[in-house]
Parts: structure tokens; C-alpha cells; sequence
């Protein structure tokens, strides 16, 4: 299928493109993609419609982060310049019924659950921040397996990083190929440093607006403070937990994604 751009080329369709957006969509109490966490199970294109389906772990998965991770798929499809319609259709939930209408019919999370206690925006605003202070945590350990100090760290400013590229966001970047340029000492040297978790991090304290001017500092608290140096270590430190906790969470949903899909060993006969 092949579309018409604005400057009257035209571009195709294809399932690799809608794939691509479908990795920008997280699971936002794991902050993994949906595509690496084989959520997806279908993508089907007709013209200029696409229908994507997928499938969470259990059934019973909070609505809220289901209906974050619909929404986020639909607008991500919907924003290629060759798409007219998407439709998104979750299975196998509890809510499936209500999640499935109001996504496609782009409802409000409250016109598609008019009982629930609570606004979506709130519970998606919490696990931004999460996932922040998880980010955070890699980029500080990348600067100080560079060599930076804490101190140093703590003073960092958007200004004092150059050479990034917007690309680096795949879980499987490594920033092995990759690095930003770190400036410090009042911008006397600089020091190299792996982009990937550089990125990832500015990516998502972007989203919650910790970070946006040249002038930000670069790091922040869990409550959106600049860090004191003699803090640091405890601030690392609730980073780490942060980060744990998403891992811990994506190995339960590992297990019964994989107990349900039947892939698990059975157990030898005694």
C-alpha cells in the first residue's frame, strides 16, 4: 500500500513502520516496550487501516495501564502520515470490552469507566516519575563508570551534553557505538560517556518536564529537587530500588505471559 505525503511523494504502509511506533509504547509499570514484551500479537493493514491487536500477561492487569498502553498504541499509529484509520482491540481482559470501545471511539478514560475511583492522567503522571528515577539511575552509574564524581554529577546542567542522538531509545541499545560528549569544569574538558542511558533518561524527564531548559539541572530527587552532594548516595540509592522494582515486576510478567502461553517445562514424572 502506498500513501500520498504532503509534497506529493509517496511512501508505503508497511508492518516494519508500524512496528517501529508500536516500540515507542510502554508498559508504563515496567517502562519496557510492548513490542520487547511481546504483548503484540496481531498487526494487520488494509489500505490506509491499520487494526492491531494485543494480549497483557493476565487478565486482570490494572485497566488504567491497559488503557495507557491502548491509547499510546492508537496515537502512535495515527500519527503516520499515511494512516487514516487504526482500530486497537485488546484480548483476553477483564475489561476488554469497555477498554476496546472507548480507545477506538477516542472516549476520556472516565466517559469509558464512569464508576473509577481516580483520573488516569494522576496514575500516569506517578509511574513517569518511576520510570524517571529507574532512567536516572542508569545514566548516573554510565557517568560514573566514566569516571565523573558525584559531585561533579550533581552539578550537571542540559547544556553540558552535546552530541546526542534522538534515535537512542531501543531497550537493546547499549551505547556501545554511541556516546555523548559530557562537558564539566566549567566546560574545560569533557569526558565520553554512552548515550543510550543518557538518552532514555532525557526522553523521560522531557515527558515530566524535569528537565526542558539548557539551564535545568540535569538530575533531580524523586520529588523533582536538585540533588545535594551530600545526598547523592541516597538518592542513587532510591533510584536502584526504582529500578529493581520495575525489574522484579517484568519477571512476574515474564513468568505468566510464559505459563500462559504454555511455554513452560512441564516437570519430570517421579
Amino acid at each position: 500500500m502506498t500513501g500520498t505525503e504532503p509534497d506529493g511523494s509517496t511512501s508505503a504502509l508497511t508492518r516494519a513502520a508500524v512496528r517501529d511506533r508500536l516500540d515507542r509504547v510502554t508498559d508504563p509499570e515496567l517502562d519496557r516496550s510492548i513490542v520487547a514484551l511481546e504483548y503484540v500479537d496481531r498487526i494487520e493493514i488494509d489500505g490506509a487501516r491499520v487494526a492491531v491487536e494485543f494480549t497483557l500477561p493476565t487478565a486482570w492487569c490494572s485497566p488504567a495501564f491497559a488503557w495507557m498502553m491502548a491509547v499510546d498504541a492508537r496515537d502512535e499509529i495515527e500519527s503516520l502520515p499515511t494512516v487514516e484509520t487504526v482500530r486497537i482491540t485488546l484480548t483476553e481482559h477483564m475489561h476488554e470490552t469497555e477498554i476496546n470501545r472507548g480507545v477506538n471511539d477516542h472516549l476520556s478514560f472516565a466517559e469509558a469507566f464512569p464508576d473509577a475511583d481516580g483520573d488516569v492522567a494522576a496514575v500516569r503522571a506517578e509511574l513517569d516519575e518511576k520510570a524517571r528515577v529507574a532512567r536516572q539511575y542508569d545514566a548516573v552509574e554510565a557517568l560514573l563508570g566514566s569516571g565523573l564524581d558525584p559531585k561533579t554529577i550533581v552539578a550537571l546542567r542540559r547544556r553540558d551534553l552535546e552530541g546526542l542522538d534522538a534515535g537512542i531509545t531501543d531497550d537493546s541499545a547499549d551505547g556501545t557505538d554511541e556516546t555523548v560528549a559530557v562537558y564539566v569544569r566549567d566546560r574545560a574538558f569533557a569526558v565520553a560517556v554512552p548515550a543510550a542511558p543518557i538518552e532514555r533518561y532525557l526522553e523521560k524527564a522531557r515527558e515530566t518536564d524535569r528537565v526542558s531548559d539548557p539551564a535545568d539541572r540535569l538530575f533531580r530527587t524523586p520529588e523533582g529537587e536538585p540533588i545535594d552532594p551530600d545526598s547523592f548516595d541516597l538518592v542513587h540509592q532510591r533510584g536502584r530500588l526504582a529500578k529493581v522494582n520495575m525489574s522484579s515486576q517484568g519477571g512476574i510478567c515474564d513468568g505468566l505471559r510464559e505459563a500462559k502461553e504454555g511455554r513452560l517445562e512441564k516437570p519430570a514424572d517421579d
